[in-house]
């Protein structure tokens, strides 16, 4: 990609300053595009497609960076969501990437360890917001979410990030009945899924899958006795959880102490 990247340039009669100052980045990262050090990211590819005249076939290579972005198996996750009637997650950590706000993706980000630097930061703010077109693409997408009460108080970025994104989640039930929301009690003697978090979906072709992550890798289960086990494992705790009411009443009442 980097080459193909350089040789329109070439073509142009452009240097990397000259593409980096029309597309108001720096030359460094124009360099380690072209040098093959970071993934392209799909901004870069339409904006450089447009300032070097490539007719689109910079803009048209965005499909294939996307996948560079993640691993093999969460790529195909990915790209499933776009044939799914139906997701749902378990949450027990952070809010569900469809509901981030920017500034909470970002200090996600910033607060891993070992830490990222600041362009791979940025290329992974942007996939996981150009991820959430799911959330109003049409058909609707049914989505349903359990979360952990925790998940609300924890601070990731600030207490004015938290409540930003606390009222975002909110304006998100409240605008899309699509979306349904329960929050997990942390005082609940039962649970279901002490193990982690968890992630449904049902295709337009019949296929229910899950997906599970882990610090260095995430599964991909397809195998229909397993991904029942995971739809019964969810179903139980939809059943543990508040109700969705009681569910955004609980995060208002969070988000108005912040």
């Amino acid at each position: 990609m980097g080459e193909l990247v350089k040789k329109f340039r070439g073509k142009a009669g452009m240097t990397q300053k000259d593409l980096a100052d029309r597309l108001l980045m720096s030359e460094s990262l124009v360099g380690a595009y072209e040098r093959a050090e970071r993934i392209p990211t799909t901004a870069f590819l339409a904006d450089a497609d447009a300032a070097l005249g490539a007719g689109g076939v910079l803009r048209s290579c965005a499909e294939l960076m996307e996948g560079e972005k993640y691993s093999p198996k969460f790529f195909n996750w990915v790209r499933t969501i776009g044939e799914a009637t139906s997701y749902s997650a378990y949450e027990s950590m952070v809010v569900p990437g469809m509901l981030q706000t920017p500034a909470y993706v970002r200090a996600l980000y910033e607060v891993r360890v070992p830490a990222y630097e600041p362009e791979v930061i940025d290329e992974y703010v942007e996939a996981r917001l150009e991820r959430q077109s799911a959330l109003d693409r049409k058909p609707r997408l049914a989505l349903s979410y359990v979360i952990e009460e925790s998940v609300f108080q924890r601070p990731i970025g600030g207490e004015a990030v938290l409540k930003e994104q606390l009222l975002h989640v909110l304006e998100c039930l409240r605008t899309r009945n699509h979306v349904t929301l329960q929050v997990m009690p942390t005082r609940r003697y039962e649970h279901a899924s002490v193990i982690g978090s968890l992630q449904l979906m049902s295709t337009r072709d019949g296929r229910n899958l899950a997906y599970s992550e882990g610090h260095f890798v995430g599964t991909l289960v397809s195998k229909p006795e397993e991904v029942n086990q995971l739809i019964d494992r969810f179903g139980a705790l939809r059943a543990q959880a508040l109700t969705p009411w009681e569910s955004v009443e609980l995060i208002e009442r969070m988000a108005a102490q912040l």
